[in-house]
């Protein structure tokens, strides 16, 4: 096995970074910077040069994740063109990938290539329970990846990476703090002794007193990881992760309150809490240097509960001084265990990928009714606005939703990748994924099962004419299930206190879509300046979507027809001989509906959405930065970053608009015999904005705004100790 020195140029990130792999014969032995035969990802659990990849892929490396210092993932994950992961305070979030910004499970989220969570249970704000000083790097896949892994891997799948143990000692503790209240301690450290490495990182976060009213938090996490080096071809690896975390839930604020700068919560009883543990056992074999194999067992236990600000109900029209409010509960667990083999051969440069996987997750949720007052703002000539809510009355008699489910997951999938002839390369993947349900709705009295099974593909080529350039496109399907907690709610106006029997969503059918791509790479200059673009169609049908009722209450829609289209475009150029690097990204996108009835009621006044632009769906969003590392003062960097989101739509039938925002943050670090010192000035121009705005679709509902925080002062302390050998 060669150790090479490799130039990891993806999307326009540029890095150093020594990686092992075994050489082949499409792989030269050469640093030089230019070559971009040496770019490595991953973009099928096994290492793949970028000129073989027909796909839109983007890795932020160990060094952006380091200089970032972020207190919550999306500001690093935001870095990547394309992406705009939504902060809704807290390290909650939401996300946008090809999609508009949203709750839906379209979304994939990995740990060193294994789901989260298992198919069926997805939750928008799983990036909460992550370690951000246990991250090596984070891999962001654009587009459907179904027919590799799974459902809901269709908007966009994201793999972070765990630091794995270190040849030598090493050892990071630190310290960071804020202005609002904020504090986080964190340490890490490695080694590896013989045969065995080891790394633990440890995090713990808190919040008080912010600058939102009831808006404090605590987040407790651990992660060991456990590598043993049985022999040169057989490794064991064990990765566990405990996370504990409580939060309030501030929510949004209404219109006068946002402009007028008054954060002041609705509430002050809404929460999440969350308790997580994740713990794998990993066999990987080297058959020898053409084929390799691995099987992973792992055990999920998750416990989430809330009593969220989004799920509280009012209405200005009916009796504007009641509200509806719940409390629920998800819990499940998991069993479940995946193996994959890797074979080459040197006939047409073929690579096999093969697998399967099967999962057993027993789940429980119940939901029960809170019946609140409200107190109206009454100083708003013409609106009717609440400036906050009193639980009147808990309700666990009155339940909203209480089932219990066993969901089996099994799939199996396989790719092959050859090179016909030279500065040609082919892919094409395939996979079958079978979800069966057997449930127990306790508010029916029903029992059954539901299976939900589709086949998905993908095809793609790459076309490299020039050592400095390539091509390629692709053909993939996406294909996500409705989740299990959508069908087993009670639809609006059925069940609890309406007097009328409680009617589910039974009927909700998988989306599923068909996406089309051609993107590439240029590489110029000596590789100082890179770009990387994508152009993307993508047409969704049976789309799970979200109907905002007039009460803020959700009924929802699995029948119509969706068209996603977008330009995804990155760069990268160093200048001033590597001093100043500039990076830059972003997205233009249009998210229509084609064909999406709402309602078959002739009284109704929103019969379709058809034509209409999805709300939240910014047709602009970008973020670009500028770094300076001085030669003069070689442990010193500073950058300026702008992140940017356009306008867009805040209801569905598209009267009302969010104007978007702009905004600059600023980092700086000198590091000096192993102590760093570090600040960052978020939203340096203390600009008002807000995260997400929402409405409803009535000319009388409110908009909801999900304000950002006011300029914000992080400063940090972080000492680095290794034993160099």
């Amino acid at each position: 096995m060669k150790k090479i020195s490799l130039s990891l140029i993806i999307l326009g990130q540029v890095t150093f970074a020594q990686l092992n792999f075994k050489n082949t014969t499409s792989i030269k032995d050469t640093t030089k910077v230019e070559n971009l035969e040496i770019v490595f990802i991953t973009a099928n659990r096994t290492s793949t040069l970028r000129k073989e990849t027909p796909v839109a892929i983007s890795k932020i490396t160990a060094k952006t994740i380091n200089e970032t210092k972020a207190v919550a993932a999306y500001e690093i994950i935001n870095k990547t063109p394309g992406v705009l992961m939504v902060n809704l305070g807290n390290e909650q979030h939401m996300m946008s990938i090809r999609q508009p910004m949203t709750t839906n499970a379209y979304y994939l989220y990995l740990e060193d290539g294994l789901p989260i969570r298992p198919m069926g249970i997805f939750n928008h704000n799983a990036l909460l329970e992550i370690n951000q000083f246990n991250l090596q790097s984070i891999e962001v896949l654009k587009g459907p990846a179904s027919s590799l892994y799974g459902s809901e891997a269709v908007g966009g799948t994201i793999n972070l990476i765990s630091i794995q143990p270190s040849i030598n000692p090493e050892f990071k503790f630190g310290i960071q703090a804020d202005q609002w209240g904020y504090k986080r301690i964190q340490a890490t450290g490695g080694a590896t002794m013989g045969k065995v490495g080891f790394h633990i990182a440890g995090i713990s976060s808190l919040q008080e007193n912010g600058w939102m009213t009831f808006s404090d938090y605590n987040k407790d996490n651990l992660n060991v990881r456990i590598d043993y080096n049985i022999n040169s071809k057989t490794r064991l690896i064990s990765n566990t992760m405990w996370g504990k975390y409580y939060s309030d839930m501030s929510g949004g604020v209404n219109e006068n309150d946002f402009y007028n700068r008054d954060y002041k919560s609705t509430s002050d009883f809404t929460y999440r809490k969350s308790d997580a543990l994740r713990t794998r056992l990993t066999l990987e074999y080297d058959w020898n240097d053409n084929a390799s194999s691995y099987i992973t067992t792992y055990y999920r236990d998750n416990k989430l509960g809330q009593n969220p600000s989004y799920g509280i109900r009012w209405s200005p029209t009916a009796n504007p001084t009641i509200a509806l409010g719940e409390v629920n509960s998800n819990n499940f667990k998991s069993y479940g265990a995946i193996g994959q083999h890797t074979q080459k051969f040197d006939f047409l440069n073929t690579k096999i990928v093969g697998g399967a996987l099967y999962d057993y997750s027993p789940v429980t949720y119940w939901a029960y009714l809170l019946e609140m007052k409200a107190y109206l703002n009454l100083g708003i000539p013409g609106k009717q606005t609440v400036d906050h809510y009193e639980i009147t009355a808990e309700r666990p008699d009155v339940k909203l939703a209480n089932y219990t489910a066993d969901i089996f997951n099994k799939a199996a999938y396989a790719q092959v990748s050859i090179n016909p002839i030279d500065k040609l390369a082919i892919t094409a993947g395939a996979r079958y994924d079978n979800l069966k349900v057997n449930y127990n709705n306790a508010l029916d009295n029903s029992t059954g099962t539901r299976i939900y099974d589709k086949p998905t593909f993908k095809v793609g080529i790459n076309y490299n004419p020039a050592k400095y350039t390539g091509i390629y496109a692709n053909y993939a399907q996406g294909f996500a299930p409705p989740g299990i907690t959508s069908i087993f709610r009670a639809k609006p106006g059925t069940g609890g206190t309406t007097g009328k029997p409680a009617e589910f969503y039974y009927n909700l059918e998988p989306a599923t879509f068909n996406n089309y791509e051609i993107g590439g790479w240029l590489a110029v200059l000596k590789g100082k300046l890179i770009f990387d673009y994508a152009v993307y169609y993508m047409e969704g049908k049976n789309e799970l979507l979200n109907v905002r009722l007039p009460d803020n209450s959700t009924d929802y829609r699995s029948a119509g027809e969706t068209r996603h289209k977008g330009i995804e475009f990155g760069g990268n150029y160093k200048l001033l001989s590597n001093q100043v690097n500039i990076r830059f990204g972003g997205t233009v996108a249009e998210h229509t509906f084609i064909d999406f009835k709402v309602s078959d009621k002739p009284t109704d006044a929103l019969q379709n959405l058809d034509g209409k632009e999805m709300p939240n769906a910014p047709k602009w969003s970008g973020n670009s930065e500028i770094s300076y590392y001085p030669n003069l003062l070689p442990k010193f960097r500073t950058s300026l970053e702008w992140q940017s989101v356009g306008s867009y739509y805040q209801d569905q039938i598209n009267t009302v608009k969010y104007s978007g925002y702009d905004i600059f943050n600023f980092r700086a670090s000198y590091e000096w015999k192993g102590i760093e010192v570090y600040g960052n000035i978020i939203n340096i121009a203390d600009k008002l904005y807000a995260y997400n705005v929402a409405r409803g679709n009535l000319s009388t509902s409110q908009s909801a705004y999900l304000a950002a925080a006011p300029r914000t002062f992080l400063i940090g302390l972080q000492y680095n100790f290794s034993i160099k050998n």
